[in-house]
């Protein structure tokens, strides 16, 4: 299926949804009170942020529970509940800055810091967050406003590592159902949970806010057209958001995001574990092409999984700029095995390889571009695309050669330790590619050892180059994040993360 066909279906799509809409719309009215009602991909999977993993979920839960720290514009750990100390390198010191309380009233303790902390290190409690705490020798109250963590080792990002909402001690202990009854001290509280919403209320001025679970983006969009909702955030196609730019009455607001985008290569595969096809690769494809074309501009390119701007973040790395030239050259100097190559319907002799992907049409499309721009090169690009659990599934069993994926919400740099070290190959880490490399394995080790926070940013830029250098996954983009709102909202913020904070302060127009 080609680009031209793809795009002229989809228009078509919209266009017919748009009529669908103009007739809704004639019989819709703004709504009437002061009610926030947001449209989302899904129903939030976990409201104990104790469990918590989903980005959704994540970032509802920010509005219910307060954390001991949060990250400023640098992704450095800044206080929220408390201001820390550290007393030694295994010995951290954290003192509540304020009187907090949660919903039910109570004060909110150090005693309750250390119940929410010691339940996640609990193996019995199966929370996915014990592994990143695994540091965690004991934790010590010293009096009503104070706790000490002891670490079996030295750890430099542990500070940043205390992201976990801090729930009551007195319900830890009853065991109470935090995801069907969030009992927090955040911002908002949570009045009623069900298949349909689920309605927060900020606790300053009582408005409501109601997140409404919509599949469908496009079902997402006529709800925001017919005032049914009043914003969404991210997860629409390109063209459905330069559709919504394109529509009176709604707003389109942008800024720079993190979210990594990438292609990934198997470092198994015959031809792939060599450089120059890589490189070619890498040289072949227009990424800023795609950016202009596809994301009218709303992306930019990445060269490593963090962003510049991060603490740790590496400025101006040399780039894979687009040289079909140079990819040719790259090209002649593989070694392809007889057997491997092919010959195309010209009767041209290709190296032919398969790139998986999800059945999401976006990432259909952009694959079809990559297929199209490598194809003059002598790449044949064999696209196989799957629903959502096969792909992942083949993509962490090693059944690929190229694919594509995203790394949403990176803020600490262990991500490393995850994604690139020898060690982490699935089902111990995301080192899908399986990627191996001495020398970035101790810089990784060095790093993650290193007591010294200005030491080990400097050995994390030392990685990052590395594996920019040896093309250890492809850099595509970091996408902006954006909202779509009425424009009877004013007021509503952006973050790089994509959370939803900007709830907290917007505000309707009646």
């Amino acid at each position: 299926m080609n680009d031209f066909y793809c795009r002229r279906r989809f228009l078509k799509y919209v266009s017919s949804a748009a009529a669908a809409s103009s007739l809704l719309a004639g019989c819709s009215q703004p709504l009437a009170d002061t009610t926030i009602r947001m449209a989302v991909t899904g129903r939030p999977q976990m409201l104990d942020p104790r469990k918590a993993t989903d980005a959704l979920s994540s970032r509802v839960n920010r509005l219910l529970y307060r954390k001991l720290i949060d990250f400023n514009e640098r992704f450095e750990p800044i206080p929220d509940l408390a201001d820390w100390q550290k007393l030694s390198d295994t010995h951290y010191r954290f003192r509540l800055r304020e009187q907090s309380r949660f919903i039910n009233g109570d004060l909110l303790t150090a005693e309750d810091i250390a119940a929410t902390y010691n339940s996640v290190l609990d193996k019995d409690f199966g929370s996915a967050h014990r592994g990143s705490l695994k540091n965690i020798q004991r934790i010590e109250v010293i009096d009503q406003n104070t706790v000490d963590f002891f670490l079996t080792q030295v750890d430099a990002l542990f500070v940043g590592r205390l992201v976990i909402g801090i729930v009551p001690k007195n319900l830890v202990e009853k065991q109470h159902p935090f995801h069907l009854d969030p009992v927090g001290s955040g911002a908002c509280q949570c009045l009623k949970i069900s298949e349909q919403s689920i309605v927060l209320q900020r606790r300053k001025d009582k408005v409501l806010l109601e997140f409404v679970p919509v599949k469908d983006a496009t079902v997402r969009v006529l709800k925001l057209l017919n005032n049914e909702v009043d914003l969404l955030q991210n997860d629409l196609s390109p063209e459905l958001v330069n559709y919504c730019q394109q529509q009176d009455g709604i707003a389109v607001s942008f800024r720079e995001g993190t979210n990594f985008g990438y292609i990934g290569f198997n470092f198994e595969d015959t031809l792939l574990k060599q450089p120059a096809l890589r490189q070619a690769i890498a040289h072949g494809i227009n990424r800023q092409a795609v950016i202009d074309s596809m994301f009218k501009g709303h992306a930019r390119l990445a060269q490593g999984l963090l962003v510049p701007e991060h603490w740790c973040g590496v400025e101006g790395m040399p780039d894979y700029e687009y040289n079909p030239h140079k990819a040719r050259e790259l090209l002649r100097q593989v070694e392809v095995p007889p057997e491997l190559l092919k010959k195309d319907a010209q009767n041209r002799t290709v190296i032919e390889l398969s790139y998986k992907t999800s059945n999401d049409p976006t990432r259909i499309r952009l694959a079809t571009i990559y297929q199209a721009q490598l194809k003059p090169l002598g790449i044949e690009l064999k696209i196989q695309s799957y629903d959502w659990g096969t792909f992942y599934n083949d993509i962490k069993k090693g059944r690929f050669q190229l694919y594509s994926l995203a790394w949403v919400g990176v803020k600490s740099p262990d991500i490393f330790q995850y994604v690139f070290a020898s060690n982490a190959i699935p089902p111990k880490g995301a080192n899908r590619g399986r990627y191996v490399d001495p020398v970035a394995d101790d810089l990784i080790l060095r790093a993650g050892q290193s007591p010294d926070l200005d030491e080990q940013a400097e050995l994390y830029r030392q990685l990052q180059r590395r594996l920019h250098a040896s093309l250890a996954a492809m850099p595509l983009w970091y996408e902006d994040q954006y909202v779509i709102h009425s424009k009877q909202l004013r007021g509503y913020r952006l973050f790089a993360d994509g959370r939803f904070d900007g709830l907290l302060d917007v505000h309707k127009i009646i």
